[in-house]
């Protein structure tokens, strides 16, 4: 397989893989536009030349839109192959890339989001431990940082304090999201009008920094949604789903 690093250069003419459509669809425009202001914090996203879902997406902990304290760590935002991909070891290549370029950068080792069994949009655990990565912190809503540490004594990183109990004090569903995640653009208004139909109280709040996501009470800040103070998914909903949903905590 064949990989290429997307960059301010080129991100105009690639795909970007979660979201493959031209630049005029939402959520490409808005996962672009997200990853063009990243590039310089030293983001690293490398795909596939080939169409498809297999990248990963890298960046200095440090500047991760996420409520970690990992000084000196590299943070994976993002490893996904998917589909015809599977089962041919790109999983393994792109990650061998992000270990090498970490340890070139000087960095203690890599940390991602996970969960002790698999979740949607987070990381697989079987295959994280597989690769040697080991828990080092869970928050109360079973959300784990995993690491991998170049270092035999590095610190290891830890979730900060507003994440630890994702808990809010707001009644009526809440949403906190952030435009890494393409799909957000075009489901996130979809949920929002679904809500107001069906005369359900709902509020989005766009997570439009690092120092916003930093400090969220969520250690998913992708997307995270609550309902009457409790988390409870950090699975992106389609007017469908979030239906579903409403039926299931007996909302009508």
């Amino acid at each position: 397989m064949e990989y290429k690093r997307v960059t301010k250069d080129n991100i105009e003419k690639e795909h970007i893989c979660c979201a493959i459509s031209n630049n005029k669809d939402i959520q490409v425009s808005s996962k672009k536009e997200w990853l063009t202001e990243r590039f310089d914090e030293g983001l690293v996203f490398l795909k596939s030349v080939e169409r498809g879902k297999c990248f990963i997406e890298y960046i200095p902990a440090e500047n991760a839109w996420v409520p970690i304290q990992a000084e000196g760590y590299m943070y994976i935002d993002c490893l996904w192959v998917s589909g015809a991909f599977k089962g041919h070891g790109y999983s393994n290549d792109l990650l061998n890339e992000c270990i090498s370029d970490s340890k070139a950068s000087g960095k203690k080792g890599l940390c991602i989001l996970s969960a002790a069994k698999k979740k949607p949009f987070l990381a697989d655990p079987k295959y994280l431990k597989y690769k040697g990565f080991s828990v080092c912190d869970e928050s109360e809503n079973g959300i784990q940082l995993w690491y991998l540490p170049f270092e035999e004594n590095a610190d290891k990183p830890k979730f900060r304090e507003c994440a630890k109990n994702p808990v809010i004090d707001e009644k009526g569903f809440v949403l906190y999201y952030t435009s890494q995640c393409p799909f957000n653009a075009k489901y996130v208004p979809i949920v929002s009008s679904t809500a107001k139909e069906k005369n359900v109280d709902f509020k989005a709040v766009h997570l439009s920094t690092k120092e916003e996501a930093q400090n969220a009470p969520t250690p998913v800040t992708t997307y995270a949604l609550f309902y009457n103070g409790k988390y409870l998914t950090n699975e992106q909903m389609n007017d469908k789903k979030f239906l579903k949903l409403l039926s299931s905590l007996n909302i009508e």
